[in-house]
């Protein structure tokens, strides 16, 4: 099972949606950088179910611990794991659907694959296993700050059919955590929130898009083939619970203009190095960074699991009616804000140090 990501950066994270615990080991991390557990515990808060009542009505305090690779506030450049037990499981809820396939879900391919599957919300398919994900891109998140002054930030671009308009360079953390939907734009949230809440009351769900920025990634970070930095992005991105597209600048907009319309124009910057302020290559040309804002889009489909009677089978093949229970979001966005940043982050930690060894030379 593929639970390992990244090459100089890397983590695996472990757990189930309902066992015991959920985390991460991050192998990679330089020594001597500071960190601190409420670092990594103020980007687990933001991603927690129970924050409001668009999310799940699961109570998980997510409270992490740091079992190895910090002494005195300092990364040891060995192993660090993290844990975040699970306080608030309920396998029992999930009972009734163990011999279920649930439609749109991980069930029966999970089955098919290992012959066996842990039917107590999803397993490793859960979003739960996300907690590790946040985690370890919390102390990336600080690698980049400390090492190369980079800032990440995310936000709910669109719900269903209402999108927000909002300047991605103009977005500010502050605007993002001003309401529960972490959709910088007040008007377009305050109708993503009727629209989410409508769709739970019907017992259904709604998908949408993250949108998410780096602003400060030096050029040269990225591969020129297998490794481009865009496509180590989709890949981090594409492997999130419920993501079903990516894109990265002007993405499929793009193929809507003529090869004059999309080039960016370089200009000469002030700091000395070329500029494309049109910036419709989302930062990144043939693979590698140019020193312009990377700026990402990924789609989420609306979550699998809901309320409302579906037909499906069960592992005899018979036609049943699943009416499923338990706690689930009506609609992933809000909580997929934190775990899409923290993926970006891994990706550019990962690259900013292999990129040192490139410099070295």
């Amino acid at each position: 099972m593929g639970s390992t990501f990244g090459q100089t950066f890397r983590i695996t994270t472990f757990g189930e949606s309902h066992g015991g615990a959920v985390g991460v080991v991050v192998d990679g991390c330089p020594p001597r950088l500071p960190l601190a557990l409420e670092e990594i515990q103020r980007d687990l808060d933001r991603r927690r179910p129970g924050q409001s009542r668009l999310t799940t009505p699961r109570q998980e305090p997510d409270t992490a611990e740091i079992l190895s690779g910090v002494f005195e506030g300092l990364t040891l450049g060995t192993p660090l794991a993290i844990a975040v037990r699970n306080k608030d499981a309920r396998p029992s809820a999930y009972e009734h659907m163990k011999d279920v396939y649930r439609p749109s879900h991980a069930d029966y391919t999970t089955e098919a694959k290992y012959g066996v599957r842990n039917w107590q919300g999803g397993g490793r398919a859960s979003a739960r296993e996300t907690v590790g994900r946040v985690a370890a891109g919390a102390v990336a998140r600080k690698l980049l700050r400390v090492a190369a002054d980079v800032e990440v930030l995310a936000w709910v671009h669109r719900v269903h059919d209402i999108e927000a308009k909002v300047d991605p360079a103009a977005v500010t953390p502050e605007a993002v955590e001003s309401n529960p939907v972490r959709c910088p734009d007040p008007a377009a949230a305050e109708a993503m929130a009727s629209a989410i809440d409508e769709a739970r009351g019907r017992g259904d769900s709604l998908g949408g898009v993250v949108e998410c920025v780096a602003r400060g990634v030096p050029a040269g970070l990225g591969e020129p083939v297998f490794d481009k930095l865009e496509a180590d992005l989709a890949k981090a991105l594409m492997s999130l619970p419920a993501s079903k597209g990516f894109e990265i600048g002007s993405g499929f907009e793009g193929t809507r203009m003529t090869g004059l319309e999309h080039n960016d124009p370089f200009v000469p910057g002030e700091d000395g190095r070329p500029h494309t302020p049109s910036n419709r290559s989302g930062g990144v040309q043939g693979g590698i960074s140019n020193g312009e804002p990377v700026v990402v889009r990924v789609a989420f489909k609306p979550t699998a699991t809901i309320s409302s009677a579906q037909q499906t089978v069960n592992r005899e093949g018979e036609a049943v009616t699943l009416e499923a229970q338990g706690r689930h979001d009506p609609c992933v966005l809000p909580r997929a804000v934190p775990i899409v940043e923290a993926m970006l982050c891994l990706v550019l930690a990962d690259h900013w140090l292999r990129q040192r060894a490139v410099d070295s030379l």
